[in-house]
């Protein structure tokens, strides 16, 4: 792996692969939901829309259709710590991709006409994926809302209508001078390329973007709770009622070991037929009709920074009262505290995790993301080939830790009720 900074501040990571004719080229900004500013929320995930809607010599949809003609892919997605924008193309195709994300990062076409359009895409999302689907804000916007206490952690990412409606061309264009500076983000390249010739190309296309103030990221990080913090919420489209639990976790960054004890904790609890909740209130109490258990709010435990939960979710019963459903979830976590975990279920969860690690970094571009973000939130595009030797190497002590850790009585907990649907 290669790394070298540019006179502009953009951090660039080349990771060589020449096993397929593919490269994968990756953008990650350091802005997120949390960075949006009050009465900009909903700002992060507009702007990864705005992004494609053309730049300063590429037209409108062009970017798509320049990726599509050379057999190529590109997305981007919007998560609490970063915004990124990816393309996997021929390695042929290598220089296209560079330009498309420079010019992008130089000059995107912020105007009325695409600011409007986009504010309303992005409505019909939220109206889609939250506002007209069971389930939609459980219990990723609502749970946050009692676990955290400072506006990064607890305003709804997707966005307001009245922030969204409300937002002018000056507010996009100042949102992109202060997040979006070539010294907020990390370009990574892996795949099937020559260092020193994509060295050039990376110098040719990113160098000309003009450096620009970055200012330092707000902490994230807030205390932890010393009490139980609970709210009800209604659905009235859910055919069943949930409940959510949401215990803090150590320092994803800053506490990377005692935090894997965590991470490996949550699969303990929720993966699989043989996990303890499965067993405990899906097959032996037949208390719950599903549940999981996840670390971070989209439940990759390696893509955010500190404040984050292990949250476990279950969908019971309405003839089941959501008390029961608490206490069995709490007296589980209890004895793996207590009683600790055999060597053998661990190996278990640990031989699964790896399994799934192994598949998200099987493709060129799945590497070169999980590269990117490791480099953006850890300072170490190293530690992404690392996860597994890593989780593999945790012990039944640091479980039991961590298990130690989901204390009752400082849980946020969100119990959701259907008030419309079958019951």
């Amino acid at each position: 792996m290669e790394r070298f900074t540019l006179d502009n501040g953009l951090r660039v990571v080349l990771a060589p692969d020449r096993s397929v004719p593919v490269v994968a080229v990756s953008v990650f900004y350091d802005v997120g939901m949390r960075n949006e500013p009050e009465g900009r929320t909903g700002f992060a995930h507009l702007f990864e829309h705005l992004m494609f809607q053309g730049s300063a010599n590429v037209p409108k949809m062009e970017h798509a259709r320049l990726v599509q003609a050379a057999g190529g892919t590109f997305n981007g997605s919007t998560h609490q710590d970063y915004t990124n924008y990816f393309e996997a193309l021929p390695a042929e195709a290598l220089e296209r991709a560079l330009f498309l994300e420079a010019d992008r990062m130089a000059a995107p076409a912020i105007t009325e006409e695409n600011l409007r359009n986009q504010i309303d895409v992005v409505k019909e999302e939220i109206r889609v994926n939250v506002l007209n689907r069971p389930y939609g804000a459980f219990p990723w916007l609502q749970l946050p809302q009692i676990a955290f206490e400072s506006f990064a952690n607890t305003h709804d990412g997707y966005g307001s209508f009245v922030d969204l409606e409300s937002s002018t061309v000056d507010d996009a264009a100042d949102f992109f001078a202060r997040y979006y500076a070539p010294g907020n983000a990390v370009l990574c390249i892996g795949g099937d390329l020559d260092v020193a010739e994509t060295e050039r190309l990376v110098q040719r296309w990113f160098g000309p973007v003009a450096a620009r103030e970055v200012l330092p990221l707000p902490p994230t990080g807030e205390p932890r709770p010393t009490t139980v913090r609970s709210a009800v919420v209604e659905d009235a489209l859910a055919p069943a009622p949930a409940l959510a639990l949401g215990w803090r976790v150590p320092d994803p960054v800053g506490d990377f070991d005692r935090y894997l004890g965590t991470v490996l904790l949550a699969e303990l609890l929720s993966e699989g037929d043989a996990s303890r909740l499965e067993r405990r209130l899906v097959h032996d109490d037949r208390i719950a009709i599903a549940q999981s258990s996840y670390v971070g709010l989209f439940g990759d435990p390696f893509d955010v920074r500190d404040a984050t939960l292990l949250t476990t979710q279950v969908h019971h019963p309405s003839a089941v009262p959501a008390e029961r459903v608490q206490a069995a979830v709490h007296e589980e976590v209890r004895r793996i505290a207590e009683d600790g975990v055999p060597a053998d279920e661990l190996r278990r969860v640990q031989a699964r995790t790896e399994a799934q690690l192994l598949r998200q970094a099987d493709s060129v571009l799945g590497r070169t993301l999980g590269f990117a973000s490791a480099e953006l939130v850890h300072g170490r595009a190293e530690l992404a080939g690392e996860l597994a030797a890593r989780l593999a190497a945790v012990t039944p002590e640091q479980v039991q830790a961590a298990a130690g850790d989901l204390d009752p009585g400082t849980a946020a907990v969100l119990e959701l009720r259907a008030t419309g649907g079958r019951r």
